[in-house]
């Protein structure tokens, strides 16, 4: 079955039946690009998880790695690259931190990165900085001039740069990766572009980019509907480094052979595999890309959406006639420049997140920021129901 852009604008929403398990035709749920709904096929790949576990014992594995593979393929197909390997991991941070192991720290210790990045790459930056390891963060606002700062900061001490395709906190899209990207390789600097707000929600492609060089990560815990444990690190063929911190996953393939005192990395995408972990998340993963693939929900379908989800967000709210001093969008962004969600600020945002749990519309708050993220399985008549009650818990609060 193919949808229209008029399907999901429609009450009820004609996708919603497909995510009846999460029961979204009857929920305010506005937290899609910190979490979205499985769709019901989610279910049936971990029900498959649990059959060929129990008819298979100990050879469930090869099964296990048939569903890796496919959720390697998925990415790979989001990514729009046919040039890279790609690892995979129940987390950005795990695989961040075997990235960095394979870094030449020693001869090149400076680190470049944002004040806007997700708090994976914020934390452990913090940490290293702590141990000597030289960290610069530039300021991720303006979001035209990230680009021009970072490229500015790389030198011959730099080992690599870590910047996000979608800033986390704003949901604006940063416009310089491809420059960012061809100043690194010029300098033979080391990219790595987070692109977890990206996937699903914002067309991206390694072609158009020009990030065939490049290392990027995500996952699927937001616009792609896969649940926890479905995280990636994409990498080129040409890297020649090896991970000082790796699983023996790595060296599977190897098993058999005898090893000589050296410790031995796989080929392809094994040189960043980590180690026993559970595979019910990619049968889940499986199945939620075959869903997609199945209904033609293709990334740029899912932009057009999403854009007309957070365009009718911004026009109900403007409906209200709001003191923009208690809340407000920011007026200097442009439509095009948002990704996924609608930041409104205000210096009220923890207390009306929770005013608008306790009517039942779920969003989120981050400082100054409260965040509406739409999902395609959200009719307009909820989106409009949400920003009406958003409108009454501001005015009794003033």
């Amino acid at each position: 079955m193919k949808f229209t852009l008029e399907d999901l604008k429609s009450h009820p929403n004609k996708l919603a039946p497909f995510y009846s398990d999460f029961n979204v035709s009857e929920r305010l749920l506005l937290t899609g690009h910190s979490h979205q709904a499985w769709p019901n096929v989610a279910k049936e790949g971990m029900e498959e998880a649990w059959q060929d576990a129990a008819n298979l014992v100990d050879n469930k594995w090869g099964r296990a790695m048939e569903m890796a593979d496919e959720v390697r393929q998925g990415y790979a197909h989001l990514l729009d690259d046919e040039d890279g390997y790609i690892a995979l991991g129940s987390n950005t941070h795990e695989l961040i931190i075997r990235l960095l192991s394979a870094l030449p720290l020693r001869e090149k210790p400076k680190l470049i990165t944002t004040n806007g990045e997700f708090h994976t790459i914020r934390r452990q930056f913090s940490r290293l900085a702590e141990e000597g390891i030289e960290v610069l963060r530039v300021d991720a606002s303006p979001v035209e001039d990230v680009a021009e700062k970072i490229i500015k900061e790389i030198d011959d001490k730099t080992a690599a740069v870590f910047v996000s395709s979608v800033f986390f906190e704003t949901g604006l899209i940063n416009p310089g990766i491809k420059a960012i990207a061809e100043a690194c390789i010029s300098k033979g600097v080391e990219l790595l572009v987070d692109a977890y707000h990206s996937l699903n929600v914002v067309p991206f492609s390694i072609k158009d980019l020009g990030l065939q060089q490049a290392f990027v990560t995500g996952g699927g815990y937001k616009y792609c509907q896969l649940g926890e444990g479905n995280c990636f690190l994409r990498f080129p063929k040409t890297f020649k480094n090896k991970p000082v911190i790796t699983g023996w996953f790595s060296e599977f393939s190897l098993l058999a052979e005898k090893l000589n005192t050296r410790v031995p990395y796989g080929q392809g995408a094994d040189l960043f595999a980590g180690s026993t972990y559970d595979p019910v998340s990619h049968y889940r993963a499986a199945h939620v890309f075959r869903f997609f693939m199945e209904h033609n929900l293709t990334p740029g379908f899912l932009r057009d959406v999403s854009q007309h989800q957070t365009a009718m967000l911004i026009r109900e709210f403007d409906k209200l006639d709001l003191p923009a001093d208690i809340i407000a969008p920011d007026r200097s962004v442009s439509h095009s420049q948002r990704a996924g969600f609608v930041v409104f600020k205000t210096p009220m945002a923890s207390e009306i997140h929770q005013l608008l749990a306790d009517a039942g519309v779920l969003t989120d708050a981050r400082g100054s920021s409260l965040r509406f993220g739409p999902a395609p399985y959200l009719s307009d008549q909820q989106l409009a129901d949400s920003i009406e009650i958003l409108g009454r818990v501001v005015k009794k609060m003033d």
